[in-house]
């Protein structure tokens, strides 16, 4: 989980008092006709909100309890600032069960909601059968996406992921790796195999796959899901103390948090982020990434010679 055990602080530069306290406060939602940023899915064209909602570890609480009741607000923050996409995993321990808990229970567009899992286990009727406990569990009648959990099993779960997608069962598949030793063999993979989309870790601190991954992925025509945008916490560690730069107001960032977000999501091969969070204000933080400017390629050259500095 991004921001696990590390507190989110914010830093604003030129204004203050009064003005600082009007820049903290998210003003999207309460302007008429303002609509988050989305980029396309290559294989379909359709079009899906810039930043998502990881659950690893944050949605790992019991059903039915204390810890999944406080979540309700979160869920509903992201809905009301714009999210669509949702990723979740059999791995996450109870995660699959939490969301669908909320998703009983929180108001939302359910056109707008793009469910997302994993298969994360070994031989075709074990996968059949997780997949089958998912949909159970998460609550909807198809996912939207599964991919296949880093690349576990993944020439058997892709007969079945396949199959199912022909028969309507599921919309998109794709297969994921949070681990860099595992770059090498998923190239591989994506240079042959007729995924719609790649999940993957990218974000300012950690750019490996800008090498070859992300340059492969738009060859290949497949949308891609960015998984630790903030590298679990480690790039507010960096930028603890420091304000940030004024001259992020370039492309509408007012947070640390909207500023990691917003390189990650703003490079071309890139579909969405999936940032993970159990608290309110860090979800409406992460949502503000969404609106306004994406920086252009010399923004992001000037984002990363700082973070180089700081």
């Amino acid at each position: 989980m991004d921001r696990y055990r590390i507190s989110r602080r914010r830093f604003l530069t030129a204004l203050g008092g009064l003005g600082a306290g009007l820049l903290l406060r998210p003003a999207w939602p309460d302007r008429p006709g303002r609509k988050p940023l989305v980029k396309p899915i290559p294989a379909s064209g359709e079009r899906l909100p810039v930043i998502g909602l990881g659950t690893s570890r944050t949605f790992d609480v019991p059903p039915g309890s204390e810890q999944s009741h406080a979540l309700r607000p979160v869920m509903q923050a992201f809905f009301e600032h714009g999210g669509g996409v949702i990723d979740t995993s059999p791995m996450y321990g109870n995660a699959e069960a939490v969301i669908g808990e909320l998703l009983g229970a929180v108001p939302h567009d359910r056109p707008r909601l793009f469910a997302a899992t994993k298969v994360w286990t070994w031989g075709e009727q074990e996968g059949i059968e997780q997949m089958q406990r998912s949909m159970q569990r998460v609550g909807v009648e198809r996912f939207d996406l599964i991919q296949i959990h880093n690349l576990r099993d993944w020439e058997v779960q892709l007969e079945t992921l396949k199959a199912w997608k022909a028969a309507g069962r599921v919309r998109y598949i794709g297969i994921t790796t949070s681990h860099g030793r595992f770059h090498d063999e998923l190239e591989v993979i994506l240079e042959t195999q007729p995924f719609d989309f790649v999940q993957l870790s990218y974000n300012i601190g950690n750019r490996d796959v800008e090498q070859r991954l992300l340059p492969l992925a738009q060859e290949r025509g497949m949308a891609v899901l960015v998984n630790r945008p903030f590298m679990r916490g480690e790039l507010f560690s960096r930028v603890r103390g420091k304000a940030l730069p004024a001259w992020a107001t370039e492309f509408d960032c007012t947070s640390w948090a909207q500023f990691f977000l917003k390189f990650a999501v703003s490079h071309p091969a890139v579909t969405c982020a999936i940032p993970a969070t159990s608290k309110v204000h860090h979800m409406i933080d992460n949502m503000g990434a969404a609106y306004g400017r994406l920086p252009d390629a010399g923004l992001r050259e000037r984002m990363l010679q700082h973070m180089q500095a700081v």
